[in-house]
């Protein structure tokens, strides 16, 4: 005996919801946090026929992902010899202990797939950062620029400039005043954000942090947002119309970025090509099941 016409058909709508539930994850996106921003790639690729820097790599990064779940900033060395390796990592200071260990064990892989093996590499995503050097890698200046962007609508003639450069200025000033090394605040509708590299002194810190404030008036004028980042510090800034978002956890901050509106494409067509991708499938398990009861039928 066959399953009846009527109870056959009756299983369709329960095929239809598994599969829209199976279809929308694809919607579904990393924390904000976890996004790219850059990356920087030594030239000279690591040497390493006895496999002792690779070895010492790995270990340095078992020993920077093992400290990510407990401190915000780590540095260390492993290796002996010739084969020395330095590394460090550090998190946005908003960003709690399991934020932390998100955003950084996943960078080690990351180096790989996008740099390979070369003697030195550092990984910028939006809420932390890794980098790795071998012994003997030039140093450069904490006021290094290694990559800025500004956001690419303009704001000026409403006096915008102005309240951003103020806003600037509080951050100048309270990163200067200690805070460890990571300061936000707001001013009017711009909202700022500061940070050092952990080993920095306060001193220091606010010299870099006043460093990159004229590199981003100067470089980024009056875009509506901007990021840069020296080497020992970064700073970020965005105009929000409506007032700077409030703040209840790491989730709310949006890191300004001209491509954000891509982003947000980027899901929707997700979402969309889900949805389409769904409705075909169903289509063709329509006409093949109505071809199935038609022959059950035809046999009867």
């Amino acid at each position: 005996m066959g399953l009846p016409r009527r109870a056959f058909w009756c299983l369709i709508p329960f095929l239809f919801a598994s599969i829209i539930l199976e279809s929308f994850p694809v919607a579904k996106c990393a924390p904000e946090y976890t996004t790219l921003v850059y990356k920087g790639c030594a030239h000279q690729s690591l040497s390493d026929p006895t496999g002792m820097y690779s070895q010492a790599l790995s270990t340095l990064f078992g020993n920077l992902i093992a400290q990510s779940s407990k401190s915000k900033f780590y540095k260390a060395t492993t290796g002996s010899g010739q084969n020395i390796v330095t590394g460090l990592f550090q998190c946005r200071g908003d960003l709690s202990n399991v934020e932390c260990y998100n955003c950084i064990s996943g960078l080690p892989i990351l180096i790989d797939k996008l740099c390979g093996k070369p003697v030195a590499a550092r990984l910028q995503l939006y809420g932390c950062y890794m980098l790795y050097e071998v012994n003997g890698f030039p140093q450069i200046s904490g006021m290094e620029l290694l990559y800025k962007t500004c956001g690419g609508k303009n704001a000026g003639g409403s006096g915008a400039e102005q309240v951003r450069d103020t806003a600037l200025n509080a951050l100048e000033n309270g990163i200067s005043s200690g805070n460890g090394g990571f300061y936000t605040t707001s001013y009017q509708s711009v909202y700022v954000l500061g940070q050092c590299e952990g080993d920095v002194g306060a001193s220091d810190c606010g010299e870099c942090v006043k460093n990159a404030v004229q590199k981003a008036q100067f470089e980024c004028g009056s875009s509506i947002s901007g990021q840069i980042y020296l080497h020992k510090c970064f700073i970020s800034y965005s105009y929000y119309p409506h007032g700077p978002p409030k703040r209840s956890s790491s989730s709310s901050y949006s890191a300004p970025s001209s491509g954000s509106s891509g982003q947000s494409t980027g899901k929707t067509l997700a979402i969309i090509l889900g949805g389409a991708a769904a409705v075909g499938f169903l289509v063709i398990l329509l006409l093949f099941v109505r071809s199935l009861v038609k022959k059950h039928d035809g046999k009867e």
